[in-house]
């Protein structure tokens, strides 16, 4: 039946985007899961895999970006780069005593910061930012309702979606 169910749930569309959060330092991670919940006032919601190191340090500042991506090579190649975890250690299957490294997805990359301190990617043809409001649980993943302060449409473009990279998250 979980096989079935999964296959189903392969063939959901979802956008691509980078999250975009700090801490001591730069963090980002890709996200597929992002909505908007109301206009009135502007809400997104994200999941985020519990044991999340940019939900840890959302959870402690209460704030992040959402960067969008388009269909294009040059946005593959920088979704790539974001689709591994920040730590090796979440990576079921490694060899008993390999050394987890840390994987810091902003340390190469061209970005500016936001009025809330966290990444805008120069690549980004879109990006919001947010403020968390409310974190909700929901399975393996928490839910974090935010409130959009910011953002700006840097081009007109096909957003990224993972019908386009042939990529998928349905666990």
């Amino acid at each position: 039946m979980e096989t079935k169910v999964a296959s189903v749930m392969d063939t959901m569309p979802y956008g691509l985007y980078i999250i975009g959060s700090r801490s001591g330092d730069d963090d980002g991670m890709m996200a597929d899961w992002v909505m908007q919940v109301s206009f009135h006032p502007r809400l997104i919601a994200v999941a985020f895999e519990n044991d999340a190191r940019t939900l840890e340090n959302i959870r402690s500042l209460g704030v992040f970006t959402v960067n969008m991506l388009s269909e294009d090579q040059q946005s593959m190649t920088l979704a790539a780069r974001f689709a591994q975890p920040y730590s090796d250690s979440k990576i079921g299957g490694r060899a008993s005593g390999v050394t987890a490294r840390a994987h810091h997805k902003l340390a190469d990359g061209t970005f500016t910061r936001a009025d809330n301190g966290c990444a805008v990617l120069d690549g980004a043809m879109a990006w919001l930012e947010c403020r968390a409001r409310e974190f909700l649980p929901a399975g393996d993943h928490t839910l974090v309702v935010a409130e959009v302060t910011g953002g700006e449409s840097r081009r007109d473009a096909e957003p990224l979606t993972s019908r386009y990279t042939g990529w998928n998250y349905s666990g």
